[in-house]
């Protein structure tokens, strides 16, 4: 039961956090959702992409945390972690990742705005001109957020081999 309560705990975690990323990123640029995404979502409306692309494109990377962190903490014959000591760590990986996203969107924007980086091919034709600088802010904090992600989720599995301070239990 406790490794159940350790996915849900993960995919909950993120599921949240790309419901927060993706309200603030349907409002930079809802072209992002609506041309850069498969049209899953029949509106245009960012608060609805922000929750529908929130939740889809999230809960994935929850189970892909979740079952190797369950292990970890789990398994072998190291104290077991009590799912309750996760909050904390699960955290302070959302934070980090909505820390880069925001970093990276203002690289973004501002190598956008300079001509330093530019919508190509296909993409580049269907967002509007004006809208292209708003676009890859919304890609490179995409893209951030998924890499501190990928990376967290080895951290945390790492972390979850060591010794809680509190709350072990059996």
């Amino acid at each position: 039961m406790k490794w159940i309560a350790i996915i849900l705990m993960c995919v909950a975690t993120c599921v949240v956090y790309g419901v927060i990323h993706d309200q603030i990123t349907a409002r930079i640029c809802v072209d992002y959702f609506t041309i850069g995404h498969p049209p899953i979502f029949d509106t245009h409306d960012p608060t609805l992409l922000g929750l529908g692309w929130g939740v889809l494109a999230t809960w994935w990377f929850g189970v892909l945390l979740g079952i190797p962190l369950a292990a970890a903490c789990r398994l072998g014959r190291r104290p077991k972690r009590a799912p309750s000591t996760l909050w904390h760590p699960l955290f302070r990986l959302s934070f980090l990742s909505l820390a880069a996203a925001t970093l990276a969107g203002l690289f973004g924007w501002i190598a956008a705005a300079n001509g330093w980086v530019y919508l190509v091919g296909p993409i580049a034709n269907l967002v509007p001109a004006h809208r292209h600088v708003p676009f890859l802010i919304d890609l490179w904090a995409h893209c951030a957020s998924y890499l501190v992600g990928f990376f967290g989720v080895i951290v945390l599995v790492l972390l979850g081999r060591q010794r809680a301070p509190l709350q072990i239990d059996s």
